[in-house]
């Protein structure tokens, strides 16, 4: 998957050792591999795409984010976003996925492909043109902003968590958190075909 992206499904039922090897992909972007006598080094310069279930089969609101997701913060803490999505009850929500299930069942393979407000083949050359073409970068403005939130946000967790750090959050605020935020104001600026990532990028982010 170099220069890719790989989608892993189940990844709360990864193997210990997995999760171990799993680490050096994230971090260094390679992968070692010893097999047959034979020892090489493969890159992985690649998107990680993760879905996972909640610790407890079914995500409870009684209990902290934490309590929720049964994974080591060195792994959290490689992921530049965690988005937690809840089984809620609506009846008009329930109306629509069911419809949209029964709409894949009934109607199969024939049927026509609904097209967005950007057709596919134009969007996929957008995407190919921005990847390959636009390089943006952080402004001035934007370094600074960004440097200012993340200070804040690490004094406003020192002092929630008191001397001793007792309450201090399960992924800790720091130098990779921010370098995550940079790659994500970056991409924004992609997004636009923008040379330069702005303070409003880094809002965004």
């Amino acid at each position: 998957a170099d220069g890719g992206v790989v989608c892993i499904d189940e990844f709360d039922k990864m193997r210990p050792e997995d999760r171990v090897a799993i680490h050096e992909a994230m971090e260094q972007q390679t992968i070692s591999i010893a097999k047959a006598g034979i020892t090489t080094v493969l890159n992985t310069r690649t998107s990680v795409l993760a879905a996972a279930n909640p610790t407890f089969g079914r995500y409870d609101d009684m209990k902290s984010a934490v309590d929720n997701i049964d994974f080591q913060t060195t792994i959290l803490s490689r992921f530049d976003m965690i988005f937690i999505i809840r089984d809620t009850r609506e009846e008009e929500r329930d109306k629509r996925i069911a419809r949209h299930v029964m709409g894949l069942h009934a109607a199969g393979a024939n049927s026509p492909m609904v097209e967005g407000e950007i057709d596919l083949e134009t969007l996929r050359r957008y995407v190919c043109y921005a990847r390959h073409k636009c390089k943006p970068r952080l402004s001035a403005a934007g370094a600074k902003r960004l440097q200012d939130e993340y200070i804040r946000i690490r004094q406003r967790l020192a002092q929630a968590g008191g001397p001793n750090g007792d309450a201090a959050p399960a992924i800790p605020i720091t130098v990779r958190q921010l370098e995550a935020i940079i790659r994500i104001s970056e991409s924004l600026a992609k997004i636009t075909l923008s040379p330069i990532a702005t303070e409003r990028h880094v809002e965004e982010a």
